[in-house]
């Protein structure tokens, strides 16, 4: 009879030894580790000590600190800089972050013309791309869910073009964490912005050039040559989708040309929750209660 003992008693031997020594390793068994989080007083410690930091300090901080780490970007200046800063920190395959594109079907053939560049000049760095569920172009779209659905219901837009293929993508790509391109000096709500923060699902958002300027990170692309979206030099500043971008003003903030004329200031992605899926949500526990009420009146039924 063979002395070895079976995989399931080495593991159980293990998480004996763990228990017994108080501590766990990270080469030990991923049941026994939990998950990251922050308590509301380390993230404001947190947010402290970044604040201080130049950005290729708080992304070293990131890369060292935060496994499922991503970078989430529509290739506006902010996460070209952000990307650039990366590519130059040299770093080994396992700690580069890779990228996640939302292709709503709904960009300027500019800002797809941009991702060719980007490809061709970060060679090293793999990039995600996530559309609409179900569809590959605009024409599909429009087919599938109505003509100009960003007109007859925004909400529903924001989460079928948006916000339900960057969860699809947190869900497959095991997101825990992303690099976002939002800075203070964009005005609005991203006014107050927190270097780090963490949304309502859990999501840890870093916002690594939270503290800098337009002007900042406009010198930055010039001075390191980095490929960005023709559109900036007539008069756009951010930009999104083409039917909801436009360009802006003299004096008018950055985000000033984004549903110009509404109140809204951000598509549902760096928002609470939305409106739809709060609904969809709601929708998802009453089918759970019928199906337990039904379930129960079996039973009864049986008795």
């Amino acid at each position: 009879m063979s002395s070895r003992s079976s995989p399931a008693r080495e593991v159980e031997l293990m998480l004996v030894h763990e228990t017994e020594s108080g501590y766990v390793s990270g080469s030990g068994s991923e049941s026994s580790l939990p998950e990251i989080h922050f308590t509301k007083p380390h993230l404001a410690f947190l947010n402290r000590q970044l604040q201080f930091l130049e950005p290729q300090d708080i992304l070293r901080w990131c890369i060292t600190s935060l496994p499922g780490l991503f970078q989430t970007t529509a290739f506006g200046l902010t996460g070209l800089v952000t990307l650039d800063m990366l590519s130059k920190m040299k770093l080994p395959r396992p700690q580069m972050v890779d990228l996640i594109f939302l292709d709503t079907l709904h960009h300027f053939s500019e800002t797809l013309a941009l991702v060719d560049r980007v490809r061709s000049r970060y060679p090293l760095v793999n990039l995600h791309i996530y559309k609409p569920d179900g569809v590959e172009n605009a024409a599909e779209f429009a087919h599938k869910h109505g003509h100009r659905l960003w007109e007859t219901n925004d909400e529903l837009y924001d989460w079928v073009a948006k916000v339900e293929p960057a969860q699809r993508a947190y869900r497959e790509l095991q997101v825990a964490a992303v690099l976002t391109g939002r800075r203070r000096s964009q005005g609005g709500k991203r006014g107050d912005l927190d270097v780090i923060e963490v949304d309502e699902a859990g999501l840890i958002k870093i916002n690594p050039l939270a503290n800098w300027s337009f002007q900042q990170v406009q010198n930055y692309i010039h001075q390191n040559e980095v490929p960005y979206n023709e559109l900036l030099d007539r008069d756009y500043r951010s930009i999104g989708d083409w039917h909801s971008t436009q360009p802006i003003k003299a004096g008018e903030d950055e985000r000033a040309g984004r549903w110009k004329g509404q109140q809204k200031t951000e598509c549902g992605i760096h928002n609470p929750r939305s409106k739809f899926a709060q609904y969809l949500q709601e929708q998802e526990r009453k089918k759970k209660e019928a199906a337990l009420q039904k379930a129960l009146d079996g039973l009864e039924i049986a008795s």
